[in-house]
């Protein structure tokens, strides 16, 4: 159903194309990213990178993995982020796109980081925030097994903090 890559710098013009066709629908329930993300996109991309090896965040592209025959490998239809790399724990953050909205992608992309999580980047525990308005956000991971430890302010929305143990 889905796959996931570690972000590369070949995933920049799909991952552009995937942000810019989402904004809007991003934009009700998370924080815009701002005309600067996108006007400056290569070169936030390339800093991405570089911050990825050293090994304290890692990000991912969700892809479909449904085969289309065009043999493209899938279309980007989300990320899946561990930022914050810190003795043994990371935030979890994820965002999929209105056209895969709803058809789980977001729980499997979950659960798939979550197990490389544990395999290959040595973590023990997640942490993951959402708002509280935000009833599908919160749902993908309570289906994963994170457990709310707090109500907490996400901007000016309430939200509350979620933890996991690996």
């Amino acid at each position: 159903m889905v796959r996931l890559e570690r972000l590369r710098a070949d995933h920049a013009p799909a991952l552009l194309a995937f942000e810019r066709e989402n904004r809007a629908y991003f934009a009700r329930s998370v924080p815009d990213r701002g005309d600067a993300y996108f006007t400056g996109f290569a070169a936030c991309h390339a800093a991405r990178l570089a911050e990825q090896a050293t090994g304290g965040i890692h990000f991912h592209v969700v892809l479909d993995d449904d085969d289309d025959g065009g043999g493209d490998g899938g279309r980007l239809i989300g990320r899946v982020n561990l930022i914050d790399v810190e003795q043994g724990t990371a935030e979890l953050g994820y965002r999929i796109g209105e056209r895969a909205a709803g058809r789980g992608v977001a729980t499997a992309a979950v659960a798939a980081v979550c197990r490389l999580a544990t395999t290959t980047y040595g973590l023990t525990s997640l942490t993951a925030r959402t708002t509280l308005d935000n009833p599908a956000s919160r749902t993908v991971l309570e289906r994963n097994g994170f457990t709310v430890v707090e109500r907490i302010a996400i901007g000016d929305r309430p939200g509350v903090r979620y933890e996991r143990e690996l």
